[in-house]
Order: structure tokens, then sequence, then C-alpha cells
């Protein structure tokens, strides 16, 4: 299988990329947004602002859009899994993907950006390190949920073969890593 990881400058791709090495998959760092198509399954990593990341992906933004809706597979891993979604207010003007219906929003608590260790309803815990969450406009996307300081937000979200996790499970220690292998395994 070949997994294709979009780099758009800032993503945390060492941590990343040694959580995906299993055998049988194939990893290859792409910059070049048309070259995650012929991949097998497209990997967005976390970190980094949304607008730099969505700009980096518009050139194949439909054609994106269009094979994650025909059954692509796909892993949205915190700005990710964001990218999945309509737009965000961290850059107005500038679209994602818009695979997954519904805004991105600043954080409703007090303390922003949420970082560090929280609980995830039917995972456990995982690390965080974000100022913005996905709101669905159709909440059956969502697989699991965090709080943090009174904002309930999605942790974790489905759609088709499209998950998204606002968490980091490759800093997740080995419960992250255990749901990267899950996610491959189900490919």
């Amino acid at each position: 299988m070949r997994l294709a990881v979009f780099d758009y400058g800032a993503g945390n791709l060492h941590s990343l990329g040694k959580a995906l090495a299993v055998p049988g998959v194939e990893v290859s760092i792409e910059t070049d947004p048309f070259a995650l198509l012929s991949a097998d399954c497209i990997v967005l990593p976390g970190v980094g602002a949304f607008g730099t990341a969505a700009s980096r992906l518009a050139p194949a933004r439909t054609a994106l859009s269009s094979a994650l809706s025909a059954g692509l597979p796909c892993l949205g891993i915190c700005l990710g899994m964001q990218l999945l979604f309509d737009a965000s207010d961290e850059n107005p003007g500038v679209p994602g993907l818009g695979v997954i219906a519904g805004p991105v929003t600043r954080l409703r608590s007090a303390r922003v950006p949420h970082m560090g260790w929280n609980a995830v309803s039917g995972f456990g815990v995982a690390y965080f390190a974000h100022s913005y969450a996905c709101r669905p406009a159709d909440e059956s996307v969502v697989t699991a949920w965090t709080v943090e300081d009174g904002d309930r937000f999605p942790s974790a979200v489905r759609w088709r073969n499209v998950v998204g996790v606002q968490f980091h499970p490759e800093k997740s220690s080995a419960p992250g890593v255990r749901f990267i292998r899950e996610f491959l395994g189900a490919l």
C-alpha cells in the first residue's frame, strides 16, 4: 500500500513517519498536492496554520475533494482534520477541502491554545495542541468527543473512508500508535 503524507511546510513529519512505518506500507512525503491523488491513502498531518496549508492544497482542492468523496482513504491529524472542513476562523476566506460540512472555530475555553493530555471519549487519553476546533454541521460524523474548560468539541470524525482526529496520535504514546495501526489495518 502506498501512503502519501502531505508536506505543507510545517507538519510534524518525523514522529508521524515513524508511527506510519509498518510492514507492507510504503510512506512517501509529498509537497505536490496532485501527487496525493495517486496514493492508496492520504495523511494530512497536524501542526501549522490553516491558511498556509489550505493554500498549498488549493491547486488540487477540487480533485482531492472528488477523490475523497469517491472513497480515497484519508487520515487528517489536528490541522489535517480541520482541512477536511469548509473553512476556518483562523484564516477567513480561505476554503478547506469541504468534504465534511461545517466551520472550524476558535476554542471557547478560557485558555488557548489547548495543549497537553486530555480525555477522548471511547479512546482514553491523547495529546492535544490546538487553538481551533471543528464544528460539523451533522454531528453524526463525530466518533469521539473531548471537553476542555467547558468547550465540548469533536476529537474524532469519520465520513466514508475519511477519518480526522483533533489530537496527535503520533504523540499519544502506545494508544496513539495503536490507533494509527488500526486505521492502516482497516484499509
